[in-house]
């Protein structure tokens, strides 16, 4: 099995202090699956008429908003919180059929007909069934009754324009009280001004919730669940904290008070968060480079105890009369500590302890699965980490799983199972197993999945990535930085930006693929734009159209 890449982002701010100019800087890559085109287009948009702006950044083709970068007072950008967002009800039954009840009474569900048209069959409908909390999951098979799932984006107050108020903010404190009224996802949002200030708090609003557990469904009908919205001051806040540093990457930021409003919708392993943090802290002056050379960090810290783990393990005695498993732990021994494109020890590494985790994690769950009769399909929590270090270190024996003879001979086999694996599947030698070659760009055009022979017109290069989980550069093959960018707001001619795929949409276009091989390979880019070298003017509304 392979660990799947948490969705998410990394951002950062230092303060002034911290930079030559006086100026904050904010660092932003968010994490997103990769496609072609690119989901963001990068723009700068100028408006010489008052109010005076000049906004540069990353845009959602087809919305009217830069979405994350500066306005030349203020930069800001995004990660996802990982908060509690969402609640399951369980919806209980009204006295007459396709009624349920609620506080007020019982009401009729809404239902919604969708017909789903299917080529060379029938057309299908699909039912859609709303409470006044949300959507029916038909899915859910939840033994008490059937589940509505409440979520912030299917209330009206989720969604709203006010983003736009960023290209105007003049101060990081405002952008802070703007960030609070914005009706989206709920993220986590950096930013700093020109006078050196640095701030976070959550973008996007956040339900007061009744007297209820939300990490389990609740019964709703007699009152509980959302009573309304929090205000901005009741939405936490750091500014200016006395390092003159922030940064967030999808882990818990906050504690006491302030988690109790956020919750915890599944916090991503604080590895990343961690290696930005002593990164950050290891510099007490910073450039856009500085910044940048954070963003492409693919050192293997998270890996490196599972790494020495694994070689204490292999000793002569474990690899004696196996070849094969003294090749593998060569390969180990010369491995390079990072996300290497051409290291076969670090795709090892990271394969036993995947083996390791799984046997343990089966291992402590087989009473659950013992008490249903049919399959329950049971999820690790990103926060197992910790009790799977505690055990494969202090190895106690009632807690060792089924079937092996002891600690050191699970982890010895897992080794085994692993090395064994890459010889059955493949047929070149061990060393040719690198990392490159499991994490091989696959960054695709819609069309050419359902028209193979357009791949190589339409498709970026299949080429070798650096970078994997728990590490500032978070990359897979179809999924990693959207963007990268690291700027000072008031000095944007100093600032960074790299994107993945072109600015074009066009596959004959010499923008169709611009900028994609610095964002492969780490290497700076401008955040502005240059030279214009094609303008397109727009007339007015009866005009004529020029292009030039």
């Amino acid at each position: 099995g392979d660990e799947p890449l948490m969705p998410g982002s990394n951002n950062w701010a230092v303060g002034g202090a911290l930079t030559e100019d006086g100026r904050a800087m904010v660092a932003n890559d968010m994490h997103l699956g990769h496609s072609v085109p690119n989901i963001y287009y990068r723009a700068r948009l100028v408006q010489t008429g008052a109010p005076v702006r000049d906004v540069t950044g990353v845009t959602l083709p087809g919305t009217p908003f830069v979405v994350a970068g500066s306005n030349g007072r203020v930069a800001w950008g995004y990660t996802n919180s990982n908060g509690d967002w969402s609640d399951a009800v369980v919806v209980v039954p009204g006295a007459e059929p396709g009624t349920y009840r609620t506080a007020d009474g019982d009401r009729p569900f809404t239902e919604y007909r969708e017909r789903i048209e299917v080529e060379g069959g029938e057309p299908v409908e699909f039912v859609v069934r709303e409470t006044e909390w949300g959507p029916v999951d038909e899915s859910a098979g939840y033994p008490d009754g059937e589940i509505a799932v409440s979520w912030i984006a299917h209330h009206a107050r989720g969604v709203n324009l006010r983003i736009l108020d960023l290209e105007t903010v003049t101060t990081a404190d405002e952008a802070l009280d703007v960030a609070n009224t914005l009706g989206m996802p709920p993220q986590n949002f950096v930013t700093g001004d020109d006078a050196g200030n640095i701030g976070w708090t959550i973008a996007g609003q956040i339900p007061v919730r009744g007297d209820y557990d939300a990490t389990v469904p609740s019964d709703w009908s007699e009152g509980a669940g959302w009573s309304g919205w929090r205000r901005p001051d009741e939405v936490p806040r750091v500014y200016n904290p006395p390092h003159g540093r922030i940064w967030t990457a999808n882990a818990r930021v906050a504690d006491g008070d302030a988690l109790a409003v956020l919750g915890d919708g599944g916090y991503d392993l604080a590895a990343r968060a961690k290696q930005i943090r002593d990164g950050l802290f290891a510099l007490d002056r910073f450039t856009p480079g500085d910044m940048l050379a954070l963003q492409n960090d693919d050192r293997a810290l998270f890996l490196a105890p599972w790494r020495d783990l694994l070689l204490s393990v292999l000793d002569d005695d474990a690899v004696a009369g196996d070849a094969l498993l003294a090749e593998y732990r060569q390969l180990v021994t010369d491995w390079t500590p990072r996300a290497d494109r051409g290291s076969a020890g670090y795709r090892f590494v990271r394969g036993f302890r995947q083996e390791v985790r799984r046997r343990v994690f089966d291992g402590l769950m087989a009473p659950v699965h013992a008490a249903y009769e049919t399959p329950v399909d049971l999820l690790v929590s990103n926060q197992f980490e910790g009790p799977l270090w505690q055990l494969v270190t202090t190895r106690p024996t009632h807690l060792l799983p089924a079937g092996a003879d002891s600690w050191e001979s699970l982890l010895v086999d897992a080794a085994r199972t692993n090395a064994n694996w890459f010889a059955t599947n493949f047929d070149t030698p061990l060393a040719d197993r690198t990392w490159g070659e499991r994490n091989t760009a696959s960054i695709r055009h819609p069309l050419s999945r359902a028209v193979p022979a357009l791949s190589g017109l339409l498709d970026m290069p299949r080429e070798p990535l650096a970078g994997d989980s728990h590490m500032p550069r978070a990359q897979g093959p179809d999924f990693g930085a959207s963007e990268r960018f690291s700027v000072s707001p008031g000095d944007e001619a100093s600032a960074l930006m790299q994107m993945p795929t072109g600015q074009s949409g066009h596959p004959l276009s010499r923008f169709y693929r611009a900028g994609h091989e610095n964002w492969v390979h780490g290497r700076p880019q401008p955040f502005l734009p240059g030279t214009a070298a094609y303008t397109l003017k727009l007339a007015p509304s009866g005009g004529t159209l020029h292009g030039s």
